[in-house]
C-alpha cells in the first residue's frame, strides 16, 4: 500500500471519529444554565392545575307530603266462551272507572297495563281435564290528584266492581318533585361549599372558582308503597267507607360532587 493510501485512510478515520463524537454530544441534554435551577418533574398524570384543586361531595336532603294516590286495578270475569268473558269484563271495568270521576279521576289518569285471556280446566283424579270455560283479565293504574279524594276513590272502585275486582299496589307520591329535588340539589351544594371553605381554612388556602360539580346520586324514600290489597269480597257497608289514607312525608335526597381551584 503507498503511503498517500494510508495517509487518506488515516483522514477518513479521523472524520469518523470527529462525527461520531459531535453527534454524542448533540444528542444529550442541553447544559443547564448558568444560575438556572431545574425543574422538579410533575408526578405522574398531574398537571399543575390539578394539584391545587379540592375536591368535595355534599348531601342534602327536602320533605314534601305527598299529595296524590295512584293504584293498580284489575277486573276478572270467567264465562263459558271467551266473547261473553271478554265482553262482561270489559262492562265492569268501564262501571269501575265510571265511578272514579266523582273523584276528579279523568280519562288521561288511567292506563291500561295489561290484558290476559286464558282457558280454564277442571282437573279430576281419574281422566283428562274438561274444559270449564275461559277468563279474561283486564289491568289499569288509576292515577287520583287530589289525595283527599284517594281514599274516596279506592272504596267506589271496590264498591262498583263487586266480586270481580281487585285492588291493589296503592301508592303515594309527590304531583311536582322537580320543586322538591331543588331544594335539595340546593342543600347538597351548601354542604360541599361548607365543607370545602373548611379544608380549605385549614389549609391556608382561599377558595377560587368551582370547576365541575356533577350529581352522582338521587334517592327517594316514598311515604307509601306497595300495601294492602282490597276485593269485592270486602262487606258493602265497608266499602262504602273510605279507605283511610295518611300521607306520610317523602324524602328525596341528591349527592353531588364539586371541584374548586384555590386562588
Amino acid at each position: 500500500m503507498s503511503v498517500k493510501s494510508v495517509l487518506l485512510a488515516g483522514l477518513v478515520l479521523l472524520a469518523l471519529v470527529v462525527a461520531y463524537l459531535l453527534g454524542n454530544d448533540g444528542g444529550a441534554a442541553p447544559a443547564q444554565a448558568a444560575g438556572q435551577p431545574l425543574a422538579a418533574p410533575a408526578a405522574a398524570g398531574t398537571t399543575a392545575a390539578q394539584a391545587r384543586t379540592l375536591t368535595m361531595v355534599g348531601k342534602g336532603e327536602a320533605s314534601a307530603v305527598p299529595d296524590e294516590l295512584s293504584f293498580a286495578l284489575a277486573v276478572g270475569a270467567t264465562r263459558d266462551d271467551l266473547e261473553t268473558a271478554l265482553a262482561d269484563a270489559s262492562r265492569t271495568m268501564d262501571r269501575v272507572l265510571g265511578s272514579l270521576t266523582a273523584y276528579g279521576v279523568a280519562k288521561a289518569d288511567v292506563q291500561t297495563t295489561g290484558l290476559s285471556m286464558y282457558p280454564v280446566y277442571d282437573y279430576h283424579s281419574y281422566g283428562p281435564p274438561t274444559l270449564r270455560g275461559y277468563k279474561v283479565n283486564q289491568r289499569a293504574r288509576v292515577l287520583v290528584k287530589d289525595l283527599k279524594q284517594g281514599g274516596k276513590a279506592v272504596s267506589a272502585a271496590v264498591a262498583a266492581g263487586g266480586n270481580a275486582v281487585r285492588v291493589n299496589d296503592i301508592r303515594l307520591q309527590v304531583g311536582d318533585p322537580d320543586a322538591v329535588m331543588a331544594k335539595a340539589r340546593a342543600a347538597a351544594v351548601k354542604a360541599a361549599t361548607a365543607k370545602a371553605e373548611q379544608y380549605a381554612a385549614a389549609a391556608g388556602q382561599d377558595l377560587g372558582d368551582v370547576l365541575t360539580l356533577k350529581e352522582v346520586t338521587t334517592s327517594n324514600r316514598s311515604a307509601l308503597t306497595n300495601t294492602y290489597e282490597l276485593n269485592g269480597l270486602m262487606d258493602r257497608a265497608a266499602a262504602a267507607l273510605p279507605v283511610p289514607i295518611r300521607a306520610g312525608k317523602d324524602d328525596l335526597g341528591v349527592t353531588v360532587q364539586v371541584v374548586w381551584e384555590f386562588e
